[in-house]
């Protein structure tokens, strides 16, 4: 096993301000198809002996100097190992050709975290869990289905990356729309190839139409602005290549959601657009460790980063719960 050299620069360059209650510092692992992922470690300052640990990862389009460093950066100033790493394909990490999407990679990404923490000194493999965050909460259930070394799991403002991408938004898509869905981007394959080049999506619009959505807007105010704006950062600049969406629409992440047996938080905001995603996902949970929070009056990027809405304390009850104590 071979790991690629990748350029990751040590200057703290995150949307949120570093911790004095924490060390940190830039680490790299592999996944099982060869790709480095490249991570932020936070470990609690003056502690000793072997950790519980957390991984963590999202949102979709995001990178590790967003929201899932702000999450695990609070995750270790309560106590937890922590990392939080960029996905195949996109930030500082590995993998070629760059921005693409993958449900079957991007699991993989959690379960190759879940590697690397498992052979830390400082860390008990007996006491592992992850955490995603929007597309990434998907994942993350996807993971806890296969993945038995998963002792919890949080899935924050999910997104089903699979459902929105084959139903389209509120599944407002039939399966005309989609059979044109799948023809237009079968044509963009066959124009990639032919320029050699792979045409991205687009992230984020630099300016909304007044009749924007409102879920636009509010992914607008928080990737577009500097709240969580970030150079790196697909959402924030020129989006995924448009054919990631083809293994979406044709490969559903949640098919073993009712088998999964480790213990699952999934917390989505009331008046989030994605809501349903997370209620859904929930309905097919079985067993008495699983539980569904719902945060009062809550929109979706609130869980990106308002430490006074996140619920952190539940979210670490839960943790020290099934993978602490």
């Amino acid at each position: 096993m071979k790991e690629e050299m990748l350029y990751l620069t040590e200057e703290w360059d995150k949307t949120f301000p570093k911790s004095d209650q924490v060390d940190h510092k830039k680490v790299t692992f592999h996944n099982r198809y060869g790709i480095t992922l490249a991570a932020d470690m936070y470990v609690p300052k003056n502690a000793s002996g072997k950790f519980s640990a957390i991984a963590v990862a999202g949102p979709f389009g995001a990178v590790k100097e967003q929201a899932a460093g702000l999450y695990a950066q609070e995750l270790a100033e309560r106590g937890f190992l922590t990392i939080a790493f960029d996905p195949s394909f996109i930030g500082e990490s590995g993998g070629q050709p760059r921005y693409v999407a993958s449900p079957d990679i991007n699991t993989e990404d959690f379960c190759a975290a879940v590697d690397f923490l498992s052979v830390q000194d400082n860390v008990d493999p007996d006491r592992i869990g992850i955490l995603g965050i929007c597309g990434w909460g998907g994942m993350a259930l996807n993971a806890a289905a296969i993945d038995t070394r998963i002792k919890a799991t949080v899935a924050s403002t999910m997104y089903d990356m699979s459902r929105v991408t084959a139903n389209g938004y509120f599944d407002s898509m039939d399966k005309d729309a989609r059979q044109k869905q799948r023809e237009a981007l079968n044509a963009q394959r066959t124009a990639d190839y032919k320029s050699g080049t792979y045409a991205l999506a687009g992230g984020v619009a630099d300016e909304l139409p007044s009749d924007a959505p409102f879920f636009l807007k509010d992914y607008f105010d928080y990737y577009k602005t500097p709240r969580g704006y970030h150079a790196r950062s697909l959402n924030s600049n020129g989006g995924w290549n448009v054919t990631s969406a083809l293994s979406f629409m044709n490969m559903p992440i949640l098919s073993y959601a009712e088998e999964i047996e480790s213990a699952v938080m999934i917390v989505h905001g009331e008046k989030a657009h994605s809501c349903y995603f997370s209620r859904d996902a929930y309905s097919k949970l079985k067993g008495d460790n699983k539980q569904l929070l719902i945060i009062p009056n809550a929109v979706h990027t609130d869980l990106y980063d308002r430490k006074d809405i996140i619920p952190f304390d539940e979210i670490e009850s839960f943790f020290v719960k099934y993978i602490h104590g």
